[in-house]
């Protein structure tokens, strides 16, 4: 079972339906809207993971019409939700595994989290925003400053 699929089932059990659709723009990839998640029906697996993981941080932690970017609550409230899905589908351990498993590069880290290289990209710059240079996890440090690396300390 991929992750797509597996978000799937987490959106069936928290009783949030998920729908392919054909949006007219090409810039909208995801919508939710009362228990209803509507995925754009032409995109990879992966791009659609990253966009219903999305969306599944908007059921969780979003209130009411968010759609004007120009009000400050709104922005908070959609960070909120990237953030849900970067840290569901990414977060600092999913990094320190990419690590162990012996990934060099963005696009090995990607295809092994099962993520597209931009929702990669942009959840290393929340993260970088978030702790800084670096954090500490478990056994491990991540750092984002200059470049995503991790060490395993002795």
């Amino acid at each position: 079972m991929n992750k797509f699929e597996k978000l799937e089932d987490v959106a069936y059990q928290d009783d949030v339906d998920v729908l392919n659709y054909r949006f007219e723009s090409n810039n909208i990839k995801g919508l939710y809207c009362d228990g209803v998640i509507a995925i754009r029906e032409d995109m990879t697996i992966p791009e659609k993971t990253c966009a219903l993981a999305e969306e599944l941080g908007h059921h969780e932690t979003s209130v009411g019409n968010i759609l004007d970017m120009t009000s400050a609550v709104n922005r908070k409230q959609e960070r909120q939700a990237r953030l849900h899905g970067y840290n569901r589908l990414i977060g600092l351990i999913g990094l320190v595994n990419a690590y162990e498993h012996g990934c060099q590069d963005k696009y090995e880290i990607a295809e092994y989290l099962e993520v597209t290289e931009e929702f990669l990209e942009e959840c290393i710059e929340c993260y970088r925003n978030k702790y800084g240079i670096c954090k500490q996890v478990d056994n491990y440090v991540v750092y984002f400053i200059p470049q995503l690396s991790v060490m395993k300390l002795v």
